[in-house]
């Protein structure tokens, strides 16, 4: 045989050597849950390991991460049900705690890239990113909500949104509307191939923002659908993403694969909570080795085309590679 591909195997160092794939802090990005308040520290029990923190808590977590290596972060709130309406009105209040952390973590941690959420769920008493009348998700008017949150969170600082509402057109707008407020700056991380998924449960505990009613399959996209992906891509392209997004990504990674080849854009995959929790029940129950696991999955979003991943593992991940 004059081709023996297994020389290239026969030991770690030229393993190594040959590898292709490596993931590393540059290519993680760390989501935290905000409490309101102060001294505040609850675990999402289904989600080992993972905390809802309180400002002053979140900045020691995040100072320990910029030691490890990790520069980005996607900051959630965890509203309280007596701060929703049906019109999200606390996503836009300068007053609100969630905005205001915004103005402290950017002062505190310049060095960071800070990105937020901008979908009405977390504020909203009905569950649903969008506007509800009469049992309908309203797509146009819940723009100008959406349009009134990014403004009141890049006047804090941050460095790029995420819109993840799915609401058509709205990529579009908030450029328009942080252009025309001289936020030219601020970048939108768009979730363009956001899937209506079951892998989103153990998020939903964390923000309590599961929908009241009905689900979200009305704006959010149909598992089963591949092409119409690069449907939502080419509009987000054309309306001033700056980032396209698939999520879930251990399920989509052939979705992640074909935005990696159409566009040239950076990509980036969600590596969401029950993707985190089922790897940690499992390796709980001795049924599978956890680490090893979690590495291969991060290696498969990485191999499928994703230039970076949000994920839970990412301050496990890194402190066990720096040991």
């Amino acid at each position: 045989m004059e081709r023996r591909p297994r020389r290239n195997r026969a030991s770690q160092a030229i393993r190594d050597l040959s590898q292709e794939t490596l993931v590393t802090a540059n290519d993680l990005i760390y989501p935290l849950f905000l409490l309101e308040g102060s001294h505040k520290k609850t675990e999402v029990k289904s989600m080992p390991g993972i905390f809802r923190l309180s400002l002053d808590l979140m900045l020691q977590e995040m100072e320990q991460c910029l030691k490890l290596g990790i520069k980005g972060f996607d900051v959630f709130p965890v509203v309280e049900d007596f701060h929703k309406d049906k019109l999200a009105t606390r996503s836009y209040d300068r007053g609100f705690f969630y905005i205001q952390a915004l103005d402290t973590i950017k002062k505190e941690f310049p060095e960071a890239l800070i990105i937020t959420d901008v979908a009405m769920d977390p504020y909203s008493s009905d569950g649903h990113d969008g506007i509800v009348k009469d049992g309908k998700i309203l797509n146009d008017e819940t723009l100008d909500v959406l349009g009134q949150m990014a403004l009141a969170q890049a006047e804090t600082g941050i460095d790029m949104i995420g819109p993840s509402d799915m609401m058509d057109g709205r990529v579009g707008h908030l450029r328009n509307v942080l252009d025309e407020a001289g936020f030219s700056h601020v970048g939108i991380m768009a979730y363009t191939a956001k899937y209506a998924s079951a892998f989103y449960g153990p998020f939903r505990d964390a923000l309590d923002s599961a929908p009241k009613f009905g689900d979200k399959k009305t704006y959010q996209m149909n598992p089963a659908n591949r092409k119409e992906a690069l449907i939502e891509a080419e509009l987000d392209y054309i309306e001033g993403a700056d980032v396209l997004m698939v999520k879930p990504a251990l399920s989509y990674l052939d979705v992640i694969s074909d935005l990696k080849a159409n566009y040239d854009l950076p990509i980036a995959a969600y590596n969401v909570s029950g993707e985190y929790a089922m790897i940690k029940a499992a390796g709980l129950q001795g049924w599978l080795d956890a680490d090893r696991v979690r590495d291969e999955v991060l290696l498969s979003i990485k191999r499928s085309g994703a230039d970076m991943i949000l994920t839970y593992f990412a301050k496990e991940f890194c402190s066990q590679t720096r040991a």
